[in-house]
């Protein structure tokens, strides 16, 4: 199981009281599910955060370069075309599909899946359940995901209808590909 504890479905919790339970315990890090179980994750230990800040840094300052998109960090929520309320450790959207949404869509959880996606598995993670977590994310339109898998010094590259691609050197240089043009980021696990 992911890094946290799951509860069952409750019952008539629509994405609005969802999202008021989430904002009533800002301190708990929420998700829920496609099938509306919620995942209260435990938070990450330093060295993870510490990793995820500096991939989220190297992608801001592209972003800042570009000017292609917006940049989130883990604490921002997105309820995806399936119904899943999800926080990825990292995110970008493209800049006409995050200027499309309302005011009000962007302060909630803004109704799209990010067009990128960065996972950072710790210690806790269970790797399946990342991987499933990877397979959402591109089955509700994601473009690009990498899985970071540092326990298992692995990197899964997961791009639109494609299995996704395991690379195991290290230091691996991962690129943006079409989706961030001209991103290049070196991960050392």
């Amino acid at each position: 199981m992911e890094n946290g504890f799951r509860i069952k479905t409750v019952e008539g919790l629509t994405d609005e009281l969802f999202f008021d339970l989430c904002q009533a315990n800002s301190e708990l890090r929420m998700e829920r599910d496609r099938h509306g179980n919620i995942i209260v994750m435990a938070p990450t230990g330093a060295d993870t955060g510490h990793f995820n800040a500096d991939i989220n840094g190297q992608l801001w300052y592209w972003n800042r370069q570009t000017g292609l998109g917006y940049v989130f960090d883990s604490s921002a929520g997105f309820t995806l075309p399936d119904g899943a309320v999800r926080s990825p450790d990292v995110s970008w959207i493209a800049k006409d599909r995050w200027e499309s949404l309302t005011e009000k869509e962007r302060q909630k959880f803004a109704p799209l899946c990010p067009d990128f996606i960065v996972e950072v598995r710790s210690l806790s993670d269970s790797l399946a359940d990342l991987q499933a977590k990877m397979e959402a994310y591109q089955a509700n339109g994601c473009r690009l995901g990498w899985l970071i898998d540092r326990p298992g010094n692995a990197v899964y590259i997961y791009r639109r209808h494609n299995s996704p691609e395991i690379v195991r050197n290290e230091p691996v240089r991962l690129s943006g590909e079409d989706v961030l043009p001209g991103l290049e980021i070196e991960i050392r696990y």
